[in-house]
């Protein structure tokens, strides 16, 4: 399959390592469920390891580096799940539905194979935006433009439960968002790899260079500086789960 991470997923095993106060978050809202489906599931990040686990995702770079012993993988897409009705006590998805050609479809495809609890970690492109912006308007835009907005799981999934995922300070999942309290770190090309955002927004290289000077004369201490008081920061990150 093209799929888009057979391109921009080299190595990203090595950059996506789950989190494990995230992990929680997501493995609680599953609650009971003995059989989940993770789909759009890459490498497998935030798969619960005591449960039997059902791996889709459609590129085989990203399956390629799942680690040994992880679930099953079936190349697939979201919006033609090739499995029975009512297949899964429960099904996950991580960061994955802004990549699906057709989220409503992939949502009911979900919906359809599931008995119980489905559970999303996205992004709510109309939550208040963290410095990163400040630098890189164009997120905002790209945000706007690929992210369902929140309202839309209810109705394509029926009622469901909002939660803010609170992003550590020191987190271990390169996504987006996972370095507002290390801000040079966004000035390291092997870093910004771990990010389809970086891949989609073009020329940054007058932004990273005002942030670079930023970061050298002060500026961003004295901009930002407050931000070092804190442990975990809301970045727009949230928990969608069926009720």
């Amino acid at each position: 399959m093209n799929a888009l991470y057979d391109t921009i997923g080299l190595k990203y095993a090595e950059l996506r390592k789950p989190d494990a106060r995230i992990a929680r978050q997501i493995h609680a809202a599953l609650g009971d469920a003995r059989s989940v489906l993770n789909v759009g599931a890459g490498t497998g990040s935030y798969e619960p390891d005591d449960r039997e686990v059902i791996a889709v995702e459609p590129s085989a770079e990203m399956s390629a580096q799942r680690k040994p012993g992880m679930a099953k993988v079936v190349q697939a897409v979201a919006e033609a799940l090739p499995f029975p009705d009512r297949s899964f006590d429960a099904a996950m998805a991580s960061l994955t539905i802004h990549h699906w050609s057709d989220p409503a479809k992939g949502c009911a495809e979900m919906r359809r194979v599931t008995r119980g609890p489905i559970v999303f970690m996205t992004f709510d492109a109309a939550a208040p935006a963290f410095w990163l912006t400040d630098y890189l308007p164009g997120l905002i835009r790209l945000d706007e433009a690929i992210m369902p907005p929140i309202e839309k799981y209810a109705e394509w999934l029926g009622p469901v439960e909002i939660s803010p995922i609170p992003i550590p300070q020191d987190c271990t999942d390169g996504f987006l968002a996972a370095y507002w309290k290390r801000p040079a770190a966004y000035l390291d090309a092997r870093i910004r790899r771990g990010s389809s955002s970086f891949w989609k927004i073009g020329d940054i290289s007058e932004p990273l260079a005002r942030l670079e000077r930023d970061l050298k004369d002060g500026t961003w201490e004295r901009k930002y500086g407050h931000l070092m008081e804190r442990e975990t920061l809301d970045c727009g990150y949230r928990l969608v789960r069926t009720i």
